[in-house]
């Protein structure tokens, strides 16, 4: 799933619109992260972004596939799909297919614990 760096700028230069966008190497692909929001992702070179019920059409309608990070096990699939060619090449487009992402996964991370506030309770626990 290596992702070549010259993929990871064009596509960083497609999402310049939406302000600053972090990329992170993970277990041989690349996060995308905005305002602290996980919305996508780069794995061999193939752009997928975040989904949930207010944007999985866009991505269906296309005929676009999930990502699949084990070989092994097709079943499997995370909530990330492929990215339309056309959308990828139209920087305008992309970004607002991008933070449509990006919307999906700050809801997703509203009403999650964060790491800390559950530290704290297993360590109120533990003195307990």
């Amino acid at each position: 799933m290596a992702v070549s760096a010259e993929f990871c700028r064009y596509v960083l230069e497609q999402l310049h619109s939406l302000g600053r966008v972090d990329s992170r190497r993970m277990f041989g692909a690349v996060g995308l992260y905005c305002d602290g929001g996980f919305f996508g992702l780069i794995a061999a070179d193939v752009l997928y972004f975040r989904v949930g019920d207010a944007n999985r059409r866009d991505y269906e309608a296309r005929g676009m596939s999930r990502f699949r990070p084990f070989r092994d096990r097709p079943q499997l699939s995370l909530r990330y799909y492929e990215v339309p060619a056309d959308v990828l090449e139209d920087a305008e487009e992309c970004a607002a297919w991008a933070q449509r992402s990006l919307i999906v996964a700050h809801s997703q991370m509203n009403g999650r614990p964060r790491r800390a506030a559950r530290s704290k309770r297993r360590a109120r626990a533990a003195r307990s």
